[in-house]
């Protein structure tokens, strides 16, 4: 095999491997792209809902299952997607070999179902490819510095799949999946949502940590500081995908402002209520939070009578069980009122890397939305997104009221 040749790493999602036909399509491209001359390193995802229902096992035989044995079980479902992958390409004639995320010298940090990769050492998977073998790495998992198998979270075989792209060198990264590419809004709510040819890793980042299922928000992350060309395109047809790419590389039309409403109906909110107005509470109540790893997003603080404040801010709705218990106890030391939580909402939010420079974005939206008669609880921005947390049966309204609003629909 050429050294010349270059190396692409080909991901692909559950859905692209839920059934034995599927495993047999994505054989198909892999093989085609190692006979278009390129060499190709893939990443497996766990078949369909293997990992749901390896939770609701786990789940039915313990309230609460260890996360060291959770762990380990729900990587086995990546492993048998690359071993089923594997068996297959060699079948046809292409030499494979599948390959554990620790095979594979990916090493975490030892965090237990949110683990961040720390270093990958490619020796292993770069003989392999310098061989003419093409390596069929498990996703989503790797291994720590005291040798205990770790999970990366959920959709995380995409941040696998990048990574692994950087440590060997790839021209490319291909995020295959169900989906054309990344859209407008959500086609399976926007029937009129419009395809995007190019978007920048900033707004890509932001819709993968506003809700939009396409990109895991650690690979958008990876890619972006490599400089690593991504590409999202379907598993089941060649059209064009997505790409992602750097701003500069990118021109974004005249007018182009915002680019794309995401919405996220995993979402709760919890509130303090009561906090003692003095320096150093609102640390207290969400460095525990950033130690556990629940993601924090809209915060509002609001001035209550006698001094005091309540402090509201969102959290995924999976996080929250568990961040109220980390909030409460807290809540309880520093003499708060009381601690509440809502589970009845959702983010509708407006991304684009034209809205900085253009005045009136928001004022658009607040009255697009006020039009439609849906009610703001809070709003939070940032340089190329706004987000406003509304009431959840009011989600798929949003969705069309704004996409329409901005002009976003198919031309």
């Amino acid at each position: 095999m050429a050294e010349s040749e270059p190396i692409v790493v080909q991901k692909f999602g559950g859905t692209s491997l839920a059934t034995s036909d599927r495993i047999r399509n994505a054989a198909e491209l892999v093989l085609s792209t190692k006979q278009g001359g390129r060499r190709p390193v893939v990443a497996a995802s766990a078949m369909g809902s293997t990992t749901d229902d390896l939770l609701d096992m786990a789940f039915d035989l313990a309230d609460r299952p260890g996360e060291r044995d959770l762990d380990l079980l729900l990587s086995t479902g990546e492993v048998v997607s690359s071993a089923l992958l594997s068996i297959l390409l060699n079948s046809m004639g292409a030499p494979a070999v599948a390959v554990t995320g620790p095979a594979a010298g990916i090493v975490t940090d030892g965090r237990y179902g949110r683990a961040r990769i720390k270093t990958i050492n490619p020796a292993y998977l770069r003989g392999l490819i310098d061989d003419g073998v093409i390596p069929v790495v498990a996703g989503f998992q790797g291994i720590s510095e005291s040798g205990e198998v770790t999970t990366l979270g959920r959709g995380a075989s995409d941040t696998t799949a990048v990574a692994l792209a950087v440590a060997v060198g790839a021209h490319h990264c291909e995020i295959n999946t169900d989906v054309d590419g990344i859209f407008s809004a959500d086609p399976r709510i926007e029937p009129n949502a419009r395809k995007l040819e190019k978007v920048t890793y900033e707004e890509t980042l932001e819709m993968a940590t506003l809700g939009a299922k396409v990109m895991h928000p650690r690979s958008v992350e990876v890619a972006e500081r490599h400089n690593l060309r991504i590409v999202v395109r379907s598993s089941f047809n060649r059209n064009p995908g997505t790409e992602i790419l750097a701003s500069n590389e990118i021109d974004i039309e005249i007018g182009a402002k915002v680019r794309a409403v995401v919405h996220n109906a995993n979402v709760a909110r919890i509130t303090v209520l009561g906090v003692p107005d003095r320096p150093g509470l609102a640390q207290a109540i969400f460095q525990p939070l950033a130690d556990a790893a629940v993601n924090v997003d809209v915060i509002v603080q609001n001035l209550a009578h006698g001094g005091n404040t309540d402090i509201s801010f969102s959290v995924e709705r999976t996080d929250l069980e568990k961040a109220l218990g980390f909030v409460t106890p807290v809540a309880e030391e520093v003499g708060a009122g009381g601690v509440s939580s809502s589970s009845d909402l959702g983010t509708i939010s407006i991304v684009g890397t034209g809205m900085q420079s253009t005045p009136g974005v928001a004022a658009q939206m607040f009255g697009a939305l006020a039009s439609a008669g849906i009610n703001i609880t809070s709003i939070t921005t940032s340089e190329i997104r706004i987000t406003c947390l509304i009431d959840e049966n009011r989600l798929e309204d949003a969705v069309h009221v704004l996409h329409k609003s901005f002009g976003l629909g198919r031309r």
